[in-house]
């Protein structure tokens, strides 16, 4: 079956604080019909609400599951302590969502193989905990995990045979990309394993690609990365998350060219 089309909600994170119905009608509007949350424990009630009044969904969302405190997207850590696996697992499912991805681990945390198997450990600790409220856990990758390399294989593969089985991948195709591995053969080494893709673009020129966040990122299928051959790959992918970590120009426009890129490939 075709997966499910989706847009991570960190797209328009800046709009969504200052608007959430506003933010959520726009992305209905451009034909989204489910969403994947980040940050959403402190929230979920709210999201709850204006998911039911806009129509959406929310099968997927980020949440740490494998780090004790919050991580900015460009890699600095904090001491903002983050939910307890019970906490996000609860909003979870007050969300109705499948999967609660883990959206990122530091860098400096995949520089030896002992580092990505305490990762691993957390996470199919966290899968475990997810079995009581009905859930799966995932995790996400950024480029770090594939530029590590132990023994002739990328931190993320590693990492994907330290998992327990109904632990999940979530590859955001972009960033496998930028890290000089193909997507399309990435999704075919790990296989089934890869339930979930972010389906992102960019030109990927190297003086852009440098900056975070990323400058180089256009609207799904307008850029280098080869998407299309990427989701023919993945045969176990269950969900398409349009995703961009930063935009220049109108992002309702573009998010909504990402997904008439996705088309027939993908269910609303």
């Amino acid at each position: 079956m075709a997966p499910i089309s989706s847009v991570q909600l960190f797209t328009v994170n800046a709009a969504l604080e200052a608007d959430m119905d506003g933010t959520l009608a726009q992305l209905a509007a451009a034909g989204f019909r489910s969403v994947e949350p980040y940050d959403f424990v402190r929230r979920a009630d709210a999201l709850a609400a204006s998911f039911a009044a806009h129509g959406l969904a929310a099968p997927t969302g980020h949440a740490f599951l494998a780090s004790t405190s919050f991580v900015r997207p460009d890699g600095s850590g904090t001491t903002i302590t983050v939910p307890t696996p019970d906490e996000v697992f609860r909003a979870a499912t007050t969300l109705g969502m499948s999967i609660v991805i883990d959206p990122y681990t530091a860098p400096d945390r995949w520089t030896t193989k002992e580092q990505v198997q305490e990762t691993a450990g957390l996470l199919n600790a966290a899968a475990k905990i997810a079995t009581k409220y009905g859930l799966r856990v995932g995790y996400h990758n950024h480029a770090h995990e594939l530029e590590a390399t132990f023994d002739g294989q990328t931190g993320l593969d590693y990492l994907a045979g330290l998992l327990d089985d109904e632990v999940t991948l979530e590859v955001d195709l972009y960033w496998a990309a930028r890290a000089g591995v193909h997507p399309a053969e990435l999704l075919t080494r790990l296989g089934s394993r890869v339930k979930a893709v972010h389906v992102k673009d960019g030109t990927l020129e190297p003086e852009l690609t440098a900056q975070y966040p990323p400058a180089d990122q256009v609207p799904a299928g307008q850029g280098k990365v080869p998407l299309a051959a990427a989701l023919d790959a993945g045969s176990a992918v269950e969900y398409a998350v349009v995703e961009f970590d930063h935009f220049g120009g109108d992002i309702y426009q573009a998010v909504a060219e990402s997904l008439r890129f996705l088309g027939a490939r993908t269910l609303a």
